[in-house]
């Protein structure tokens, strides 16, 4: 077997048939799930007349998210590296005495 899995994926009202990797499968299907609730909260709180558009709001929301992470990670690891260096500058002291 080479390891692939025919699926369908829903998302906003249409079926989608993907063939992905078995380990894809419960990512696209979680994925799916989100994108689903997101469109129903969009649709409930904002007054829209189309699905592209719900779609776009919620293709902004998951991209934004994404963003947010990397900056987070990129914040994460440079004060990791300041306290690092900071560190290594002290042990050099104290190993120079």
């Amino acid at each position: 077997m080479n390891g692939k899995l025919k699926i369908k994926i829903s998302i906003a009202d249409r079926v989608y048939p993907l063939t992905v990797d078995f380990a894809q499968e419960e990512g696209l299907r979680s994925a799916s799930k989100k994108i689903d609730g997101m469109i129903k909260q969009f649709e409930e709180n904002y007054a829209v007349r189309d699905k592209q558009d719900v779609l776009a709001m919620c293709a902004l929301q998951f991209a934004s998210q994404l963003e947010q992470k990397q900056i987070d990670k990129s914040e994460d690891f440079q004060a990791a590296f300041e306290r690092l260096s900071e560190m290594d500058q002290k042990l050099s002291a104290l190993l120079a005495k």
